[in-house]
Formats: C-alpha cells, sequence, structure tokens
C-alpha cells in the first residue's frame, strides 16, 4: 500500500507578520543630559535660529590675594575668560523601497522605515557622544565638516590625533588625569610613556574611585560636582565594562554593598551584587557605558604595559560636553518617485557633540569638567 507524500510545493508555510528587530540599547546618558547649567552634559538650542557655530562663554574664578589697607587701585584682578567654539554638521538616512519588492514581501517593510530610522538616530547620538568623550579637544572646526559623511564630533578623534596632539592634551591636563591608579605612572608630556606604566593588574577599583575624586576637587580651573547636598559633593563616572567588570569585583566595593547597604523588604530587587545597574561609592555614581569598549580607539588597544589594552574613565562634573542642537531630527521622503512606483522615507539632522574646554596660557585647552584616569581594560578571555 502506497503511503501519499506531500510535494514540497503543497507543503505548508507560516510567514509571521509580526516582526523582531535588532536590540538598539538605549542612551545611557540620557539621565545626565539637559538643557540647565547643572547637566553633565549641556543640551544647548541655540543654532536652531541658524548658523553653524555657536560660543559658550566659560569665565574662571577669581584668584588674586585680598588687598588689605594698601590701595586697591592698580591692583585689581582681570577676569579670565574664553569662548568655547562649537561647530554643527548634518546627518542623514533613508530607506527606499519599489513596489514589485513590496509585493513580494511578506512582511510590512514600509511599515518598519520609521522605527529603524528612530534606532538609527538614537545609535548614532549615544556612539558619537562616546566618542567625544575620547576625542581631544582643538580650537579649529572638526576635520570632515561639511564633507560627504559629515563630522559631527568636535575635537580631535582619538585615532586622528598625532603623538604631539596626545602629549599637548596631557601637559594641559595633568592636573585632572590618572594613570593607573597612581601619580607616579604619569610621564610629564609623553601620553605613550604615561600608558605603558599601565599593568593588568591596575584596574578600575573603590581606592582609584577615592583618588580620582580627590584629585578631581583640587584641579584647576575647579571642576563643579554634579550635585551638591548638605556641603557632600557627588559626581558620574562612566566606565566601560570591562572596567565595571573589575570594579564589582573589587573586595571594597563587594563589602560596601554587603554589610553597609540598607536591608530593605526587597532587598534582592535594589542590591547591585544581585541586580543590573549603577554602582555608587563614596559619592560618585559609576554607570556602565558598554560602548566604551566597544568604541575603543586602536590607538587603547595595546597601549599598556606589556602591550596590555587599556581603556580611559571619565568623572564628569556640570558641564562636561556640549551638545549643540541646529536641527532636530525631521522626517523626510522621496520625491522623485518614478511614476509612484518607489517609495522613500529617511530623516536629517544637525548638530555638534564635544568637550567643554578652556584655553591655558600655553594656548592650548583643557577639560572644564572631566577627570579622566586611564586603567588596564582586559576583555574577557
Amino acid at each position: 500500500m502506497a503511503s501519499t507524500t506531500v510535494q514540497v510545493n503543497n507543503k505548508l508555510i507560516q510567514f509571521r507578520r509580526e516582526i523582531t528587530r535588532e536590540y538598539i540599547r538605549q542612551n545611557l546618558f540620557s539621565p545626565y543630559m539637559g538643557t540647565e547649567l547643572t547637566a553633565i552634559i549641556r543640551v544647548i538650542n541655540d543654532l536652531k535660529k541658524g548658523g553653524e557655530q555657536i560660543n559658550i562663554p566659560l569665565v574662571a574664578r577669581l584668584k588674586n590675594n585680598a588687598v588689605g589697607t594698601g590701595p586697591l587701585v592698580g591692583n585689581e584682578e582681570a577676569i579670565d575668560n574664553y569662548g568655547d567654539r562649537f561647530w554643527i554638521d548634518w546627518a542623514r538616512n533613508a530607506v527606499k523601497l519599489n513596489n514589485a519588492e513590496e509585493q513580494k514581501s511578506s512582511i510590512d517593510l514600509w511599515g518598519e522605515a520609521k522605527p529603524l530610522l528612530e534606532d538609527w538616530g538614537k545609535e548614532l547620538h549615544r556612539d558619537e557622544i562616546v566618542d567625544a568623550f575620547f576625542a581631544i579637544p582643538s580650537q579649529s572646526a572638526p576635520a570632515g565638516l561639511g564633507s560627504a559623511p559629515g563630522q559631527r564630533v568636535n575635537g580631535i578623534l582619538q585615532d586622528s590625533a598625532t603623538a604631539a596632539q596626545r602629549n599637548t592634551w596631557l601637559t594641559d591636563n595633568a592636573d585632572r588625569v590618572l594613570f593607573g591608579g597612581a601619580q607616579g605612572n604619569l610621564v610629564a608630556g609623553n601620553m605613550a610613556s604615561s600608558l605603558a606604566n599601565i599593568t593588568n593588574t591596575m584596574t578600575l577599583s573603590a581606592a582609584t574611585i577615592n583618588k580620582m575624586k580627590r584629585l578631581a576637587k583640587k584641579a584647576n580651573p575647579r571642576i563643579r560636582p554634579y550635585q551638591l547636598k548638605n556641603g557632600r559633593e557627588y559626581f558620574v563616572l562612566f566606565a566601560g565594562s570591562n572596567q565595571f567588570r573589575d570594579l564589582q569585583n573589587d573586595t571594597t566595593i563587594i563589602n560596601a554593598n554587603t554589610q553597609a547597604r540598607a536591608r530593605e523588604g526587597n532587598g534582592m530587587d535594589k542590591n547591585p551584587l544581585f541586580q543590573d545597574g549603577d554602582l555608587i561609592y563614596n559619592g560618585v555614581i559609576i554607570r556602565e557605558i558598554p560602548e566604551i569598549d566597544i568604541r575603543l580607539p586602536v590607538y587603547y588597544t595595546a597601549a599598556g604595559a606589556s602591550a596590555i589594552q587599556v581603556s580611559p574613565c571619565w568623572l564628569c562634573g556640570q558641564s562636561a560636553l556640549a551638545w549643540c542642537w541646529g536641527r532636530m531630527p525631521t522626517p523626510t521622503f522621496l520625491k522623485e518617485d518614478d511614476y509612484q512606483f518607489f517609495r522613500g522615507a529617511g530623516v536629517k539632522m544637525a548638530y555638534g557633540i564635544g568637550k567643554i574646554a578652556k584655553l591655558t596660557l600655553m594656548g592650548n585647552l583643557r577639560d572644564w569638567g572631566i577627570f579622566t584616569s586611564f586603567l588596564a581594560s582586559q576583555a574577557d578571555t
């Protein structure tokens, strides 16, 4: 007796119309962005009215010794001021479909255009904030401004910087930089040699965070804390996943979360030993930013002792970065549709992002609201 076999063309195939898109991590910097002067990443909207550049005025505190009974005339103090210049550039993207491909498709590809473009924009914003942290401030327009791909990150991108530019940045920021958790690792005016002093045991730890905070309080110009409460100063530290892992394994951090945290009724839901999220120690909020490792410039991948990978992490106060909007994300649509055979949707926006920095007496730039620490950042094996 013959048994019937279903011919291949008659086999049932179910095509789900519900689409699963690739995961896009949210912008973990968002809680620290705002239009207020107190924000870590200052959002500035003035260029929405027009223009390609904006000037952010910075004024340092007065430092003169007091004049007692002697003459004050002729002993006045000049106001130390600087205008930090930012440039904006365009970012655009689009998708295009024709009727023939839409007819073939079992899914609504056109319906995915808008959410995909939204995700693309969010990812671009987050990644370029990371690139801006890595960059060296510059008084000149960013290379690539107005080019085909555009350049919204102000400053000199780390992998495009010369040894002289890195050394100059180190000289100008010597009071707000730490290598391997020890000030003795800094080789004055030599970035490569300073990084080469970092060994694989010099990882992010509670002790290093304490030292970073102490040094940040002494930096000149002063780094204004992110928050001030009852005389207590709070900063935010942005670190990559590798360094965040090392901090989670630090004995002092483990003991602090084991012994010092309140034993609330739902303690397991809040204790960072069991849950993902920020760590906090000695008035420093430590936020993990995975894209710091993902977008790590090639320059750092073998810069430490024995060619180990190192990475910066950034202890931030107010006005560390500026995000300058020229044009908010705006939807666009294809006009050359070949008698309605093509459909296209896009997005356009214009902005600039970069470190806020002030001119030094040597005519270079010093980071305004950032203390940078370079530590080992070994990838998982």
